[in-house]
């Protein structure tokens, strides 16, 4: 196996549609497909013009090269052995600074310490990763910290629920945060909404 160093080892990348900013973006964050590609096809293109960015925090089990990866920003999770995958990545969009990771570098089963560390050095406004299975969000330091749980094998007080997925939608003034089942369906208590601390 292709055990990445605990380091920051990532990238940063701008990724813009245009030279003017929106008002509001949405990001879907899913995690821990292991092998399940379809359900992967399937929020694509059930999403595809809805949403302006599509995230895989890791253990897709997919080689880099799949076609789905062209458009999902994706990280290796611990069950990828494709070393082409970066361990972590920053993306820079409309003023916003969102780090992906597994979570698995930073022991997240043990608590989220390690990682809050990581992501204040990114200086990321998002913190979104995988590892657990566990969906959970919570609001750090003005950096918003979710994990979506698993889409396929789902652990925790939620696992009934089949596999989960989060949909992030961002405005100057708020970020709100939606967690949905696998058919697409909202689970209604699962959702969060907080106020930015300062525009940007």
């Amino acid at each position: 196996a292709n055990q990445m160093s605990a380091s920051l080892v990532g990238s940063e990348m701008c990724i813009r549609d245009s030279k003017m900013t929106k008002n509001e973006f949405k990001m879907l964050v899913v995690s821990d497909s292991h092998g399940d590609r379809k359900i992967l096809e399937n929020l694509l293109n059930h999403y595809q013009k809805k949403i302006d960015l599509f995230i895989h925090c890791g253990d897709s089990e997919l080689p880099e090269t799949d076609k789905l990866f062209e458009t999902y920003q994706v990280v290796a999770g611990n069950c990828d052995y494709d070393s082409a995958f970066k361990s972590d990545q920053l993306i820079l969009y409309e003023n916003e600074r969102i780090w992906i990771t597994h979570g698995h570098h930073y022991q997240v089963n043990f608590g989220l310490e390690r990682l809050a560390l990581a992501a204040r050095q990114q200086r990321a406004d998002f913190c979104f990763f995988g590892h657990t299975h566990q969906l959970g969000f919570e609001m750090h330091n003005n950096c918003l910290f979710l994990n979506p749980g698993s889409i396929s094998l789902p652990r925790g007080n939620y696992a009934n629920l089949g596999g989960t997925y989060a949909i992030v939608t961002v405005n100057p003034q708020a970020i709100g945060i939606q967690y949905y089942k696998r058919n697409f369906q909202p689970v209604t208590e699962l959702r969060g909404h907080f106020k930015k601390f300062r525009e940007k």
